[in-house]
């Protein structure tokens, strides 16, 4: 699908192969703040996953796919979750899983595609996203490709037993 092919990356489904790199993440303790995870997931359930991965978002509201570059390497995750048909919305998170491939467009140009797929294959008519605002990458990242700031959660996330704002984020297709 020329859709989810970018200059430096593209966007695929996920396969069997996956299991460790998403049991990888998952499993990740310093993200999960940004993957509201609480508990680590163990490789089965991750395997259960990634058996039923293949159904259609309009079944299970959800969609991730990796981020990979054109050497095959898996470099993070894109979501669709949330998605939500009657109302032609959804929310959107990105991953990029290390620290050395951060910052190098990867996940700008990861979200562009899902942007542009959501707009024109799933019809939508609005992307959201909530980033705590501390999280300045993610912030940049969803205001370099259009989205607004439109409101602020207050005391919305609890990390380490302490409350952290989070905003929403929104993009409107025109």
């Amino acid at each position: 699908m020329i859709t989810l092919k970018g200059e430096h990356i593209y966007l695929r489904a996920l396969e069997p192969e996956d299991l460790e790199f998403i049991h990888d993440i998952e499993n990740d303790e310093t993200i999960w703040e940004i993957s509201n995870t609480q508990t680590p997931y163990s490789k089965y359930l991750i395997k259960q996953y990634l058996d039923h991965a293949h159904k259609d978002i309009f079944e299970v509201k959800q969609l991730r796919l990796a981020i990979s570059n054109y050497n095959k390497d898996t470099l993070g995750m894109i979501d669709i979750f949330d998605f939500d048909f009657k109302n032609s919305r959804a929310g959107v998170g990105v991953l990029v899983k290390e620290i050395n491939n951060r910052d190098k467009g990867f996940g700008s140009e990861a979200l562009k595609l899902l942007v542009n797929y959501c707009f024109t294959h799933l019809g939508l008519h609005q992307l959201y996203c909530n980033i705590t605002e501390d999280n300045q990458a993610s912030i940049k990242l969803f205001t370099k490709q259009g989205f607004k700031k439109v409101g602020l959660k207050k005391d919305w996330t609890k990390i380490n037993g302490s409350y952290k704002n989070e905003y929403l984020f929104q993009l409107i297709k025109n």
